[in-house]
């Protein structure tokens, strides 16, 4: 057994979404888990058009985590999308799971047909042969038979699919708590413990 802490990867692709990938990096980090980060060319688009971020890395992505010093206590790697070679692409690279979020069909689509030619589903298959956690939040809408069909076939391949479908039985008031309530979801799903209201209570 190990004492290493817990270790995610995370992939961003070119749905809409990008609240939701940069809440789920902040939470896991403030978890003391180590993440590894691969955005693919729509991702970084999506992240510069809706966040604002245009470099990839630990203080762009997250600079509410820089220090008043300004150092950076918290473990983000981030890998080039088209280093098919970085280590998450090994299945000797053990992680406590990866979650594609937000994903697009596209992404979708690569990876239900064992497409490698990128590190984001390179990542993701290796994922699945190692019988790892999967989780993959697609977020486009509305839904064609190419896309139900894909699903399917993660899904029978051991991955989770978690759509970005926010529920309203706990009365969000902002956006803040519409996207919290999809990462509490995931975080769910990774085993991770959190605080957000995403629970319903009875």
């Amino acid at each position: 057994m190990t004492d290493r802490p817990k270790r995610f990867v995370v992939g961003i692709s070119g749905a809409s979404g990008a609240a939701y990938s940069l809440r789920l990096l902040h939470l896991l980090l403030q978890s003391g888990a180590e993440v590894h980060l691969v955005v693919s060319e729509y991702g970084k688009r999506l992240l510069a058009e809706e966040a604002g971020v245009t470099k990839i890395d630990p203080q762009s992505l997250l600079p509410e985590l820089i220090d008043s010093d300004g150092s950076y206590a918290y473990k983000l790697i981030c890998h080039p999308n088209k280093d098919v070679g970085a280590v998450i692409a090994s299945g000797s690279f053990i992680h406590d799971g990866m979650v594609i979020v937000p994903c697009s069909s596209t992404s979708l689509g690569a990876v239900a047909s064992g497409s490698g030619s990128n590190l984001l589903t390179r990542a993701a298959m290796v994922t699945l042969k190692e019988r790892r956690n999967l989780i993959v939040c697609h977020r486009e809408s509305p839904l064609n038979l190419i896309d139900i069909e894909n699903m399917r076939t993660l899904t029978l391949a051991g991955a989770t699919i978690c759509p970005t479908n926010p529920g309203f039985y706990l009365k969000p008031l902002t956006v803040g708590d519409i996207v919290d309530f999809t990462v509490g979801k995931v975080l769910d799903l990774l085993g991770v413990e959190h605080t957000l209201a995403t629970r319903w209570e009875g």
